[in-house]
């Protein structure tokens, strides 16, 4: 398998463009699939800079209903001319940030007719399956962090219904891609018991200080406790992730726009 981001918050190095989104490229034994698509179409040109063609890719996942993940879907759309777009069906629900900064999709691409809706759980084979996990109990406490989603008028805190996961099952080994891990990282890993972890871990409004970094600290704890590996990006923040790295060592890596790992 191998994993390339073609849009993360930073460049891995000169020649890529990079952005407050996320975007991956994915090859699998059976898929060429796309997982997320950033906040412009800016990923498809890191895409030919890695000779990545999108016109072959087979799938596409939308992990949720944010901007900075779907705002590319259009130019994903043009570049390809057949592949289905996964999406939860929830992922047009109305997303801000408070009550005043709309987050979402436009909702003028809800009637897409390559969007494909999912509910908790979409197998699309053996080797790939979708889950929002929204029936499951959680282990962890939800903390939507100030967004929210508008339910006839009024403003509640965002259950992220929308958010799915994506599980590749190959070799044996259990690979989840997380968008951002909005429903706490430490209950992703509880509920889907991965070999390799991939996403943002949705930290970086979480304080760093030299005193006190509870929830930094019962992240990296938990985390240790599971034999998997993370590679970790864009929401997680750049200061949570070198705090978490000097608990984690190697276990924890950085995935950046324009590189490649081989999970």
């Amino acid at each position: 398998m191998k994993i390339y981001a073609l849009m993360e918050n930073t460049p891995y190095c000169a020649g890529f463009a990079a952005e407050h989104g996320l975007s991956l490229y994915i090859e699998t034994e059976r898929h060429k699939l796309l997982f997320d698509m950033g906040q412009t179409g800016a990923f498809a040109g890191n895409a030919i800079e890695l000779g990545i063609d999108l016109s072959q890719v087979d799938l596409a996942v939308l992990s949720h209903g944010h901007y900075d993940h779907g705002g590319g879907l259009l130019r994903f759309l043009e570049q390809n001319d057949h592949a289905p777009v996964y999406v939860s069906e929830h992922a047009f629900d109305p997303c801000y940030h408070g009550t005043k900064r709309y987050i979402g999709l436009d909702q003028g691409l809800e009637g897409l007719e390559r969007l494909v809706r999912t509910k908790d759980a979409f197998r699309i084979d053996e080797e790939l399956l979708l889950c929002t996990c929204n029936e499951t109990e959680y282990v962890y406490p939800l903390d939507p962090a100030g967004l929210t989603v508008e339910r006839e008028g009024n403003f509640v805190p965002d259950p992220f219904f929308h958010e799915q996961y994506l599980v590749i099952q190959e070799k044996g080994k259990r690979v989840v891609i997380s968008g951002c891990s909005h429903k706490g990282v430490r209950n992703i890993v509880e509920w889907l018991r991965p070999d390799v972890l991939v996403g943002g871990f949705h930290l970086m409004e979480q304080q760093v200080s030299e005193e006190k970094n509870s929830r930094l600290d019962e992240t990296a704890e938990v985390l240790l406790r599971y034999p998997a590996v993370y590679y970790t990006c864009h929401c997680t923040g750049q200061k949570q992730y070198e705090y978490l790295k000097g608990k984690m060592g190697e276990r924890l890596q950085y995935l950046a726009s324009g590189q490649m790992i081989e999970p």
